[in-house]
């Protein structure tokens, strides 16, 4: 596969040590970042909240922010996705409502961060009309990770043209890179037969791989969650699920508290969150009573991170 050199000159952040010098363990606390909602909330940047119990999560830094979005179309951070690699942690977003990059930046501590990316990685895709909500998995068969995100591409996939909103017609899209200065010629990754976005990979309580997608159809209208079995990071996949969550919802994000699996979803319309429990992947509880999120949050990720690291931004 070709590779594509953004230029990023990220490599000696990337292999800087992580602070606290250790990963997460199962017995740390549940990091959620987020942004909050509204044109002047997507350019106040990223926000940070924490959980003891994967249920309850209170802000960090006093609800301000701890990175505002200098670059992309529209200089917007929507859809945070937060990962670390070993030895330093990674965000990923959405830089604009409509255009080809998706930004990146790199930490040790979550407060500090280095210079951000508009990484374009939809340039070469004639007909490109947007980046949403990029993540990344690495793939353990060859050590590098595979970012995914959805765009809509006029003139592919026309058999569901138009059936979202706006005239959208989406599909989940992929690059690897090794180093996030080098990156692969974007290709499908995921294409259901209908408009999909907010693609999130999760370990079930099997540790076997599982894609979370939101059916996008507007009509008649649909936008709920399904998972389905992945063989690796780029497939194949297996049949999708019945929808385990109710309509028009978004941002699916999972963690393991115990032994289930939760996935965690944005109810947008209802300016809420809910979320449903899992042991089995198969059999889905709702348990969106027990949660307490920061007020205006949205669409976000999970993930486990030390303790020392919390309370030095808190």
């Amino acid at each position: 596969m070709r590779r594509r050199d953004f230029s990023l000159g990220l490599g000696a952040i990337a292999l800087a040590a992580c602070a606290t010098g250790r990963p997460a363990r199962r017995d740390d606390p549940f990091l959620f970042a987020y942004f909050t909602t509204g044109r002047k909330g997507e350019a106040d940047g990223l926000k940070l909240a924490v959980s003891d119990d994967g249920f309850a999560f209170r802000p960090l830094a006093g609800g301000r922010s701890l990175l505002v979005p200098d670059v992309g179309e529209k200089k917007l951070l929507r859809d945070p996705f937060l990962f670390h690699d070993g030895r330093t942690y990674h965000l990923l977003w959405t830089t604009a409502w409509e255009g080809v990059t998706i930004g990146h930046a790199t930490s040790r501590d979550l407060i500090h961060w280095s210079a951000q990316r508009a990484i374009p990685v939809m340039q070469g895709v004639a007909g490109t009309r947007n980046c949403w909500a990029p993540e990344a998995i690495r793939d353990p068969r060859t050590g590098h990770y595979e970012i995914f995100w959805s765009s809509t591409v006029t003139g592919r996939f026309t058999g569901t043209a138009g059936t979202s909103e706006s005239a959208y017609n989406h599909r989940l899209w992929r690059c690897s890179t090794a180093d996030f200065e080098t990156f692969s010629t974007p290709e499908p990754l995921y294409d259901p037969g209908f408009s999909v976005i907010d693609g999130t990979f999760a370990h079930g309580p099997d540790r076997q791989l599982y894609l979370i997608v939101k059916d996008e159809t507007v009509e008649p209208p649909r936008k709920w969650l399904q998972v389905a079995k992945a063989d690796s990071a780029t497939g194949p996949f297996g049949p999708l699920s019945r929808p385990f969550s109710p309509a028009w919802v978004e941002g699916p994000m999972t963690a393991q508290v115990g032994d289930a699996l939760i996935c965690y979803y944005d109810v947008y319309k209802e300016g809420r969150w809910g979320a449903a429990m899992t042991r089995d992947m198969a059999t889905w509880e709702d348990v969106s009573a027990r949660l307490s999120m920061p007020p205006g949050a949205r669409h976000g990720s999970i993930l486990q991170v030390p303790r020392a690291l919390v309370q030095a931004i808190a």
